[in-house]
């Protein structure tokens, strides 16, 4: 494939749409769902954890718990320059991890937002959670001209609307979908059709 660039993006582009319909089914705002290309290189292909996570120190104030089950779920989606950002699974949580078919299903330790695969899904272990949180858990950052690899003007979006202000004080609710984009417009969805058994 490496002779092929414009059909890797094309698998990927598939590879996208079939992963975000497997963990739940989404509904576009502007119709219906759009196949967007996974971007690829360093801007896209982020780390899960910084090293104070990795260590299990706290962050930001929020410790990494044992055996502390998650109660709700968010689904966060990303887009720099018009290219999906996957946020990483095992997103806040201390290794060594453990994982099976490609999910996470433990670690020494857990943030009280993480992540267990590629599909966007935040688990929550408690409430009054912000976006602002799940980046300095995440270790990148996040404010109205940052976006994890991206710089330029953040738009956020949540179940469809557009949210103005610090991205990084959008509450991370029971069941919400925050669609946030730098450097293009991709149309946001309203809705995500959470996996059964998400958030508790």
């Amino acid at each position: 494939m490496a002779g092929l660039p414009g059909l890797g993006r094309l698998i990927a582009a598939l590879l996208a749409l079939v992963l975000g319909l497997g963990g739940g089914q989404r509904s576009a705002t502007l119709g219906s769902a759009v196949a967007t290309p996974i971007g690829v290189g360093p801007r896209y292909d982020l780390p899960a954890r910084p090293a104070p996570v990795s260590a299990g120190r706290r962050v930001d104030g929020l410790a990494c718990a044992h055996a502390t089950a998650a109660i709700a779920a968010v689904h966060v989606e990303l887009f720099v320059n018009d290219e999906a950002l996957l946020l990483p699974g095992g997103i806040g949580i201390a290794p060594p991890v453990r994982t099976a078919g490609g999910v996470v299903s433990g670690g020494r330790c857990r943030y009280p937002a993480f992540t267990t695969d590629r599909t966007g899904v935040i688990e929550l272990t408690r409430r009054g959670l912000h976006l602002g949180d799940l980046f300095a858990i995440w270790g990148q950052p996040l404010s109205p001209t940052r976006l994890a690899g991206g710089r330029g003007r953040v738009s956020v979006y949540v179940n469809g609307r557009h949210v103005a202000g610090d991205p990084g004080a959008i509450p991370l609710r029971e069941h919400a979908e925050i669609v946030l984009e730098v450097g293009g417009f991709i149309p946001p969805h309203r809705t995500y059709v959470f996996p059964p058994g998400s958030g508790g």
